[in-house]
């Protein structure tokens, strides 16, 4: 049984809004606080996961979405079995980058597929091991592309209309779940974004302390 004070933080977002930089410092300031640390990706962070990121992201194939679809459940289940589940109950905290929020929104807002049904397939996946607060970077779809500074992936690959409907179904998210989704105004600089992420993680701290 994990214990309740123990602290799982996912960040997510549209690629470019820097979600990766920011899991990084994010994971950083926590260490300098004293507090031990797992930052993971989502998918990825098992041998597993990274040959199932590498078919979902690099390969050129075209995968069907219930296909695509149980290949990020797939590689979730085994990075929480293998990563998230045994650091919570070493007492460590967790800062992913990206979690099941990022498949209720691909595949269900932008794809098509029921929302309701990816969360509940979401937590069959990781046995009801989910996030204690989803910080979503939040940027326009134009300067999110503008910022990213490398090839793009399977999915940062699709049209503007599709990126446009995973920003609104984060947005949509946020909006039917704020005590465990917020959003964060990425346009701002790295660091006024890093100073805003941990205010948030501050609050969740000194909430579940009792301080």
């Amino acid at each position: 049984m994990i214990a309740a004070n123990r602290l799982f933080i996912s960040l997510d977002g549209l690629d470019g809004t820097c979600k990766s930089t920011q899991c990084r410092l994010l994971s950083e300031w926590l260490r300098t606080r004293g507090y031990q640390v797992t930052q993971c990706n989502d998918p990825g962070g098992t041998a597993v996961g990274e040959v199932v990121r590498d078919l979902l992201l690099h390969r050129p194939q075209t995968l069907s979405l219930a296909c695509e679809t149980f290949l990020f459940m797939a590689s979730r289940a085994q990075l929480t079995a293998e990563i998230i589940r045994p650091a919570l109950e070493a007492g460590r905290i967790v800062v992913a980058d990206r979690h099941l929020l990022a498949n209720v929104v691909y595949q269900g807002h932008a794809g098509g597929l029921d929302p309701n049904l990816l969360w509940e397939m979401g937590r069959l996946s990781t046995g009801g091991v989910e996030p204690n607060l989803t910080l979503v970077l939040d940027l326009s779809v134009d300067r999110a592309r503008a910022r990213r500074q490398r090839s793009a992936d399977r999915l940062e690959s699709r049209d503007a209309d599709y990126q446009e409907k995973v920003r609104e179904g984060f947005l949509a998210e946020a909006a039917r779940h704020p005590d465990l989704i917020r959003i964060i105004d990425a346009s701002g600089s790295i660091e006024s974004v890093h100073e805003r992420i941990c205010q948030e993680v501050g609050h969740v701290l000194a909430t579940s302390s009792g301080t």
